[in-house]
């Protein structure tokens, strides 16, 4: 897949699409897009956020038949996965066990991914100039961002303020082994934090979870046996239970109709809760201070002493901010300014079309970047199917109507 460097942009090698990233969203629209005969280029490290920057230990909280990634023929399913593995279905999904289904996946539908990061991209002539890292520069008629939602990560201001000894996001850590004998402050109340402060403390580490609100417990997750008039009344959804769950997940783009008005606010009411089976691994082991926000913070003698709201001092060796992902593609640092200025946003997040194109014609975003356009689906690994379809019938309906734009004229 590597490309020679030529002089001059316009004698540069051009693919119908390049994806950015080579996460669940990047590998399902790099496989629909390949299965359609397109000529694609990959970049990014396979599930590299999943490898790098989620804590071993991890559990997901969805089941593995709501976590496929996706190719045209639903060949490459989590089922085919464990049947040729010979590993045995299992609730909750380790993520050590996603990690190598996703590069399974990998390797049957989208064999061909480089690893190299992608330093730019931007516009020439009316098509992308993308720049590698190692210098390498390639053309292409498109581009789909599937980036994740590292860049995201949301830090912040006041917990920013301490060195990074002192505070961290819970996306820079693979490993909590180093918290052993350390008392740790958590800030956040949803699966994340909730995770985290279960794994620090198995690590051997003290700690503290603050939150805003009360914690939302899940309810035991029953779906695999769950009655007919159970089902009726909530059906099952790659989600969650429930009649909206099961809208989002099988008419995907439906929400995208609604006003943006009341789609920011119902994404806002979607909050994360903590799944039941982290009760007996949290309870009567972590100290919880539900409705309770941090006051004041100041390092003295290598620790951070801490005030809570209701008064409450904890003197800590590290703060660990669970506090979720904020969408801005300012954020995005191989997005040239050049490009940027002319993606039109909305609070951050790009203005897409109905087939997850921007203002940019041929730049399109999926995953997280898309939640504000086509809501929470997209969180989840569940919304690649919905994604890479359409992106993909987008791309091929724009280069055959190109395609056949030229042929007419020459």
């Amino acid at each position: 897949m590597t490309t020679e460097l030529k002089s001059g942009t316009d004698s540069l090698e051009l693919y119908d699409a390049i994806v950015v990233g080579a996460g669940p969203y990047g590998l399902s629209t790099a496989a629909h897009l390949l299965d359609r005969g397109l000529k694609v280029a990959i970049f990014g490290k396979p599930l590299g956020l999943w490898r790098q920057h989620m804590p071993q230990g991890m559990l997901l909280r969805s089941h593995w038949w709501a976590t496929n990634l996706s190719d045209s023929g639903n060949r490459y399913g989590f089922g085919r996965f464990f049947r040729e593995g010979r590993v045995p279905r299992c609730y909750p999904v380790p993520i050590e066990l996603f990690i190598d289904y996703g590069l399974w996946f990998q390797r049957h539908a989208v064999p061909e991914v480089d690893e190299t990061f992608v330093t730019s991209v931007e516009l020439d002539n009316g098509a992308f100039l993308v720049t590698l890292e190692d210098g390498r520069r390639l053309k292409s008629r498109t581009v789909v961002m599937a980036i994740g939602c590292y860049y995201y990560a949301s830090r912040p201001e006041p917990f920013n303020r301490l060195s990074s000894g002192f505070v961290s996001h819970s996306c820079d850590h693979r490993d909590f082994a180093d918290f052993n004998r350390k008392t740790v402050i958590v800030i956040g109340g949803g699966q994340s934090a909730i995770e985290s402060a279960a794994l620090l403390h198995e690590a051997g580490a003290i700690v503290h979870v603050v939150t805003r609100r009360p914690i939302r417990w899940l309810a035991p997750d029953r779906a695999d046996e769950r009655s007919l008039i159970e089902r009726i009344v909530a059906p099952n959804a790659s989600i969650a239970p429930g009649w909206e769950n099961w809208i989002l997940e099988h008419l995907p783009y439906l929400f995208y109709k609604f006003a943006q008005e009341r789609k920011d606010k119902y994404n806002s009411q979607y909050s994360s809760g903590g799944a039941d089976w982290l009760r007996d691994r949290i309870i009567g082991k972590v100290t919880l201070h539900e409705g309770q926000t941090v006051l004041n913070m100041e390092v003295r003698g290598g620790q951070v002493d801490t005030t809570l709201s209701d008064g409450t001092k904890i003197r800590a060796d590290h703060l660990l901010m669970a506090t979720g992902y904020d969408v801005n593609i300012a954020k995005l640092p191989m997005l040239h300014p050049s490009l940027l200025a002319n993606i039109g946003t909305d609070r951050g997040s790009p203005v897409l079309d109905h087939w997850f194109e921007s203002s940019v014609p041929g730049l399109y975003f999926v995953g997280l970047t898309s939640l504000r356009a086509f809501g929470p689906l997209f969180r989840f690994v569940v919304g690649c199917r919905a994604s890479a379809r359409r992106v993909a019938k987008s791309i091929a309906s724009s280069l055959n109507e190109h395609r056949l734009a030229a042929s007419r004229s020459s």
